[in-house]
């Protein structure tokens, strides 16, 4: 039985459509990839997963969330809460924009630790300088009383971690958790996540921009544009048989390392936005390969196997053939 099973999950900004039918599976102890450019909904997708939707204008409009047999999307608030943070927790985009600037870092995770575990304070703060030594922050008992604008970016996402990993999730997303810090951080914090997961177990979402992230850590992979998953299939598989032609342009746009580049390859155009209608395949204006066909009817997905596509006419061979 997969640890979390998500069936043809669609979500809504008001009566627009922003996220279609997307399903996938995650079972313990394994990390699944989700790529894809800005805007094609895949934090939205985990902000659902997580429920942290509800009290705004975005909506799940259908669908199935399952995690460990629990249905979490007619699940009741309060039991919701019970497991949010405890037994799923999640890693955001931005630390300093999710920790409190006015409290001590130690505090914020003291507290989501109490929220869950009834533990005296005294207890509560050793287990978070543990937690803070475990996540590779140097003098913790001297960090946990820093307050978020003293620590560097690396620190602060390390800290993040602490507070997901707080109460031993069985589940965990991590959403563009190396954002904006440099090569050598996120070579360290993707390195502490895997190590973490292999110590304990947890099963574990990836969302990234960077395929080389994905590449390394992941065991499946999905590709979104447009709010749908456009091709999944396993990491080894998508990567040397890419089929649909965002997946294969968004390698191409890859420089080789050992290769002159003069210029980059780049996909032309943008992602549209909600507002815009766009018939046929949401990929088609971007596409060298588009016709009419898919520019009036909505592709239809093929599968090889656990390899899925969404697409009119699914390539394969090297994603860099011409």
């Amino acid at each position: 039985m997969a640890l979390l099973d998500i069936r043809d999950l669609s979500i809504n900004v008001g009566h627009k459509p922003v996220v279609q039918n997307i399903s996938f599976s995650l079972d313990r102890g394994q990390t699944f990839g989700i790529v894809g450019e800005s805007g094609c909904g895949k934090s939205l997708t985990s902000l659902a997963i997580m429920g942290l939707l509800e009290g705004t204008k975005i909506n799940i409009s259908g669908g199935d969330i399952s995690f460990d047999e629990l249905d979490l999307i007619t699940m009741k608030p309060a039991d919701r809460r019970r497991i949010m943070g405890n037994r799923m927790a999640m890693i955001f985009q931005e630390p300093m924009t999710c920790l409190n600037p006015v409290y001590r870092v130690g505090e914020q995770i003291v507290e989501a630790i109490r929220q869950h575990d009834r533990v005296s304070a005294q207890a509560a703060k050793a287990r978070v300088v543990e937690l803070l030594k475990r996540v590779r922050i140097p003098d913790p008992e001297g960090r946990f009383r820093s307050y978020p604008h003293q620590l560097s970016g690396g620190m602060r996402q390390r800290v993040m971690i602490a507070m997901a990993l707080a109460c031993d999730p069985d589940f965990l997303i991590a959403d563009e958790p190396t954002t904006a810090l440099d090569v050598t951080v996120q070579a360290q914090i993707l390195d502490l996540l895997r190590d973490l997961q292999s110590q304990t177990g947890m099963g574990m979402i990836l969302i990234s921009h960077d395929l080389g992230v994905i590449a390394e850590n992941c065991q499946s992979v999905a590709v979104m544009y447009r709010g749908r998953i456009v091709e999944s299939s396993s990491e080894k598989q998508l990567f040397t048989e890419p089929r649909h032609p965002y997946t294969r342009a968004l390698m191409a746009s890859i420089p080789d390392a050992d290769k002159d580049v003069d210029m980059l390859d780049a996909i032309k155009g943008r992602v549209p936005t909600i507002h815009e209608t766009i018939p046929g395949c949401a990929f088609h204006p971007r596409c060298g390969k588009a016709d009419d066909k898919c520019m009036h009817g909505v592709p239809p997905i093929s599968r090889d196997g656990e390899h899925l596509v969404m697409c009119h006419h699914p390539q394969g061979g090297s994603a860099y053939a011409s």
